[in-house]
């Protein structure tokens, strides 16, 4: 498989939407909380809009996750810009690895939790939470030190497509 010069249209609009699902998600998932408490207290879930709004959310997060997965080992990435050291390579490549394992992780524990009745799980879904942001914050700082500071055109790769 040879190594496409950028992302294709369905890569970019996949990541950008998983983007604003977990935007979502992160806003306005804490009646998922109220919800479960309510769960434990009365065996009886309140099953609100905002409920099946995360749930449903969730759920797309998951598959989206699994396309673009798909996609990445199918089609390929595109190589790291010209200069890139091998230590940051290494950073960049366990960089992406944890946020993909953690977009497939807290939908799965939320789902398990939630449909399996595991206290467990949504715990680990609750711990997952600041995980998660912190990596999403991680990759949103490099991609603004490529833009701002390095200057080598990385962000582009994520705005159009270039094969």
């Amino acid at each position: 498989m040879s190594q496409p010069k950028g992302y294709s249209v369905l890569q970019i609009g996949l990541h950008w939407g998983v983007a604003a699902l977990i935007l979502f998600q992160l806003v306005l998932g804490e009646d998922m909380s109220h919800a479960w408490r309510g769960f434990n207290k009365t065996g009886v879930a309140e099953m609100s809009l905002s409920v099946w709004a995360h749930i449903g959310v969730g759920v797309a997060i998951l598959a989206f996750v699994l396309w673009r997965l798909v996609l990445r080992f199918s089609r390929g990435v595109p190589a790291d810009p010209a200069g890139t050291s091998p230590m940051m390579a290494l950073v960049v490549h366990w960089g992406h690895i944890g946020l993909y394992a953690l977009m497939l992780a807290v939908p799965l524990t939320g789902l398990i939790g939630w449909y399996g009745n595991q206290s467990l799980m949504v715990e680990a879904h609750g711990w997952l939470k600041p995980v998660l942001i912190v990596v999403i914050l991680g990759h949103i700082a490099a991609a603004l030190y490529h833009q701002f500071i390095l200057k080598d055109g990385l962000l582009l790769r994520m705005k159009r497509p270039q094969d």
